[in-house]
């Protein structure tokens, strides 16, 4: 395999305008994705992008609703990419990439197989049977790419909750139905701090680019005006879903309110540079393969820290 190649290209800050470029080498430590590497500040988060443009397309493996089905994304090249690792998180701008995982008014449990090769979308299993909700998803749901969830990392400002393990998830709240798979384009507009059996779950509100109502929408305080009542049922679907299966109501940190707009940012980017530093772990230990790293992926990233 070819050493790794520098990226010569400027990476732009996640919550900044301006471009960082990269020849500017004091405080940075590297990090690879597939081939490239790309660098990180050691005090400011930057945006990686393994994939600039992500023209990707999906391919499904097996028939839907059975345990063998599959959503793989595909690049140009005809190779399998991951969603959660591979796409861009952010586009400049206050935009930012969403894959989508349920569709809304749908049922199925629909969610990236961290744990595979690739991480395609799959249809959640829990003792052997596919999971549904035991009624419609009224929004878009899915998860903001290279964020991550510290199961580690003690939240002091929400009950001191721990990571739930996996990506940021994603409320889009936009009128149409989108498909599984889709990537749109998105800007967060709150936060809510789901507390699920003692683990933090955030849930970012955010609206599609292309909505009739984008362009009315940029804080939480938007939302109530031009979606009355949303916010509301967002935090009681997922505050009761699980009821019907005889657990217990979930619960929501930060007053039991959407946090604004800035806070969102903030979850996103702490997020974000989470999975910089778990993706940066697994060049030193192929066990963390388990979360759905490509072979490639991590031996390039080994072959970069040896």
């Amino acid at each position: 395999m070819a050493a790794a190649k520098a990226i010569s290209q400027t990476t732009s800050c996640l919550l900044s305008k301006t471009p960082f470029a990269l020849k500017h080498k004091s405080h940075i430590t590297n990090l690879c994705f597939g081939t490239k590497r790309v660098a990180f500040p050691s005090k400011r988060l930057f945006s990686c992008r393994a994939i600039y443009n992500p023209q990707v397309q999906i391919t499904e493996e097996g028939q839907p609703e059975t345990l063998d089905y599959r959503v793989f994304f595909v690049n140009n090249s005809g190779k399998k990419v991951s969603p959660w690792h591979d796409i861009p998180l952010q586009l400049g701008d206050g935009v930012f990439n969403f894959v989508v995982e349920i569709p809304k008014e749908s049922s199925a449990k629909m969610e990236v197989a961290t744990d595979e090769l690739y991480t395609p979308i799959k249809q959640d299993i829990k003792k052997g049977k596919l999971r549904y909700y035991p009624y419609n998803i009224n929004w878009n749901y899915g998860l903001f790419p290279q964020t991550w969830e510290d199961p580690s990392f003690a939240n002091s400002e929400v009950e001191g909750a721990f990571g739930d393990n996996d990506p940021v998830d994603v409320v889009e709240i936009g009128e149409r139905r989108r498909k599984i798979g889709e990537i749109l384009k998105v800007k967060p507009l709150g936060a809510l701090a789901m507390i699920d059996e003692g683990e933090l779950d955030w849930k970012i509100v955010a609206i599609s680019l292309d909505d009739p109502k984008a362009a009315l929408v940029n804080d939480v305080d938007d939302v109530e005006k031009h979606f009355p009542g949303t916010l509301t049922a967002i935090r009681d679907w997922f505050r009761d879903y699980k009821i019907p299966d005889g657990k217990p109501a979930n619960k929501f940190g930060l007053g039991n309110k959407a946090a604004d707009k800035d806070y969102a940012l903030k979850v996103i980017t702490e997020t974000n540079e989470s999975w910089a530093k778990l993706v940066k772990s697994s060049a030193t230990s192929l066990p963390l393969l388990s979360f759905g790293l490509s072979i490639d992926h991590v031996a390039a990233c080994i072959m970069y820290y040896m």
